[in-house]
């Protein structure tokens, strides 16, 4: 991993190598923390960051989902993380926020633990470079019932770990995961999409998280004259698509090529998806001037 000058800690510019935590921070022990991934770009303007609104909302949702009581605003993140991407001389690069119980007692309730918060900034380019084989896991994703919808919880993670294990040690790239209902959900880290019949369907299930890059790409196909929406998909439906895809902050678009051993569609990146995907580079990009409401310009 590439590594930057500085990490922004509590308030705190401090250098990578020292930026640390103590073995008795809750959230190692727990997984008690929230997170955000969040996308710059190099533009013609120069760099951007892509929907920081958005992420910084969710991170807030995230935290209070687990009682934290952050001690920056909204405001005060945003203007550090632009702070932070200037200070490392980040243009395309990958940007981590993290907030998390600290130091305290050994007990799982987080009580009397301070919250603390990080930034996290690192050159970045593409997560996948290949076109993706993928096994549907026999693990299921959290359900509503288990945890807090829409929160990026750290702890959670620990299903994706799981599920990635299993089918990377059998020589899959990927892992879908799918809901206590048997409905598609998403991939460990990823949502997914399906093309069919030339439109664009964004599996539907409470158990997924609810993206940005995800609602991002629904507007974006939409606005090319793409017909695009959301429904519960099964496994067999999703296994009979004409085209599949990944999508993310890291991932970006991914183009899915097998699943389960079976190709789809003509076991190449379909024309969809690369549509799609050149409309999503573009647009994150600043090259086109209908969403440069999503681009923050660190100055």
């Amino acid at each position: 991993m590439k590594t930057t000058k500085f990490i922004w800690m509590d308030g705190k510019l401090v250098k990578w190598k020292n930026a640390k935590v103590h073995i008795m921070t809750h959230a190692i022990h727990y997984g008690s923390a929230v997170f955000e991934g969040i996308h710059a770009y190099e533009t013609n303007k120069g760099t951007a960051i892509f929907r920081l609104d958005d992420h910084i909302n969710r991170l807030f949702h995230s935290a209070s989902a687990l009682g934290m009581k952050l001690k920056f605003s909204k405001n005060q993140l945003k203007k550090s993380i632009k702070k932070l991407v200037k200070i490392n001389n980040i243009g395309d690069g990958y940007i981590r926020p993290i907030a998390y119980y600290g130091y305290g007692n050994i007990g799982v309730y987080p009580k009397g633990i301070p919250a603390n918060i990080a930034i996290i900034t690192i050159p970045w380019g593409h997560y996948y470079s290949t076109n993706l084989r993928i096994k549907i896991s026999e693990y299921r994703r959290h359900s509503e019932r288990s945890s807090v919808y829409g929160a990026k919880i750290s702890g959670n993670y620990a299903n994706s770990i799981l599920a990635m294990y299993e089918v990377r040690k059998k020589g899959y790239d990927e892992a879908l995961m799918l809901d206590l209902d048997n409905y598609v959900s998403e991939g460990p880290a990823e949502n997914i999409f399906m093309v069919k019949n030339k439109t664009l369907i964004a599996p539907k299930s409470r158990s997924a998280l609810p993206g940005i890059t995800r609602k991002s790409i629904l507007e974006i196909s939409k606005g090319i004259g793409i017909k695009a929406y959301e429904k519960k998909v099964r496994a067999k439906e999703l296994k009979n698509a004409d085209e599949l895809f990944f999508c993310g902050t890291a991932t970006e678009i991914a183009p899915v090529i097998a699943i389960d051993g079976k190709r789809v569609g003509n076991g190449k990146a379909g024309e969809i998806t690369l549509k799609i995907r050149q409309k999503y580079r573009d647009v994150v990009r600043g090259k086109d001037k209908k969403y440069m409401k999503w681009l923050a310009y660190i100055g």
